[in-house]
Formats: structure tokens, C-alpha cells, sequence
């Protein structure tokens, strides 16, 4: 049998929508709808904004270390017994698309403190709204790797795009990318549906995303 498209236990998606690439959507609790509140209300502080950034983050990144391969793995406890569990199995990465990536790497090291971290830098020309490279720094085996690339605020989905293809341009194949997400709006996930295989994990699929949150939390609002 073939890798499930969704995690049932951890996300909902409406039946009647075909996004095409393979949608992770966390379950939406009393806490998780609380901290996207606190983000897209206006009269925010700076303080708790990122506090309540940091908190969403931690729960999108710790779905998202779910979703990479784990080996069994067989250790000695303190009392002589034998304990079966689990291990990451080598050859994972982060990849933030900066800047406002940069804001997910924190929670991305607080799980993995050892987990190495390449760049990215896309910026959009404001009359064609194409996305270009600007700079790209990746681990050199990063296409033996797979990677949570990580981009919080999704509204086109022409940054991902072209952050995916400059993956793809090192070797990465589409199955081994996830990609991170805070918010994402229905358009930006249709826009990505050509490329099969690739995971999306986010924690809301709304029309309208919360194009704040870079400038918010950095302080250049």
C-alpha cells in the first residue's frame, strides 16, 4: 500500500476541495484557534504577538517532525531493561525562505538543536508578481536530505514555487520536501497543485492570510 495522503488523527480538509498536492492540515482546537486570533488581531503588542507566533510555530514544527522517517531503535534503560522505540532516521534539513521563515527556525532547533538550516531569499516583482532568487546557501548533500522548508504566510504561492523548483534545481525530489506553514489562503495551495508529492503543513486555509506577520514580528511595522 502507498503513503496515505492525510493524517487522520492530526488534520480535517473539506471533501469537496481538490487542491492536488497533499494537504496537512492540523486539527483546529480551542488553543490553536486562540493563537490565530491573537495574531491577526491589530491591537496585538509586539510581545505577545510573538509569543503567540512562537507558540503556533512549535505545534506546526512538531506535526511537522511526525511526518519524517523514523527507524526502530532498541536501548538499554537505567534499570538493565530493554526499551523498543524510535529514532529520526539521517538526512533531514530545515530551509527557510527568508525573512519571515527565519521566525520558524527557533522552534525547528528547540526539537532538532543538531538540525542544519540552509537560506533562501525570494522577492516578487511588484508589477509582474514573478518571483525571482535573490541568494540560495544549502547543506551540500541537501538533495540526499529531506527538508521542512519553512514559510509561514502562503498568499500566492509564487514564492513557494520558486523555492521548490530552486530544490529541485539541487536534486531534491518533491516527495522529500514539507513544507512548513502558518497561514495559506485556497489559492495559494491550488497554485501549487502541479507539483505532486509535495506536503503542505499548515494550520489554516483562509482567503484571507495575514500578510502582517513578517513586519509584526521583526519590528519593521
Amino acid at each position: 500500500m502507498g503513503e496515505p495522503d492525510l493524517v487522520q488523527d492530526t488534520l480535517t480538509i473539506p471533501k469537496d476541495e481538490d487542491y492536488g498536492c497533499k494537504l496537512i492540515h492540523l486539527k483546529v482546537t480551542d488553543q490553536i484557534k486562540e493563537l490565530q486570533t491573537i495574531l491577526r488581531d491589530k491591537t496585538t503588542s509586539r510581545n505577545e504577538f510573538i509569543f503567540s507566533a512562537d507558540r503556533l510555530i512549535r505545534l506546526v514544527v512538531e506535526e511537522g517532525l511526525n511526518q519524517l522517517p523514523y527507524s526502530p531503535s532498541t536501548v538499554q534503560t537505567p534499570t538493565g531493561s530493554e526499551y523498543e522505540g524510535l529514532m529520526f532516521e539521517k538526512g533531514n534539513c530545515g530551509v527557510s525562505i527568508m525573512r519571515s521563515g527565519e521566525a520558524m527556525e527557533k522552534g525547528l532547533r528547540d526539537c532538532c538543536r543538531s538540525i542544519r538550516i540552509g537560506k533562501i531569499l525570494i522577492q516578487s516583482e511588484e508589477d509582474t508578481q514573478e518571483a525571482k532568487l535573490f541568494y540560495s546557501k544549502f547543506p551540500s548533500d541537501i538533495h540526499k536530505r529531506k527538508v521542512l522548508l519553512m514559510y509561514p504566510i502562503m498568499s500566492t504561492g509564487n514564492t513557494i514555487i520558486k523555492a521548490v523548483r530552486v530544490l529541485q534545481n539541487h536534486s531534491v525530489e518533491l516527495h522529500n520536501i514539507i513544507v512548513l506553514n502558518l497561514f495559506c489562503t485556497p489559492q495559494g495551495v491550488k497554485a501549487l497543485k502541479d507539483l505532486k508529492g509535495l506536503k503542505i503543513l499548515t494550520s489554516e486555509v483562509n482567503s484571507v492570510a495575514p500578510k502582517h506577520f513578517g513586519m509584526k514580528y521583526f519590528g519593521t511595522d
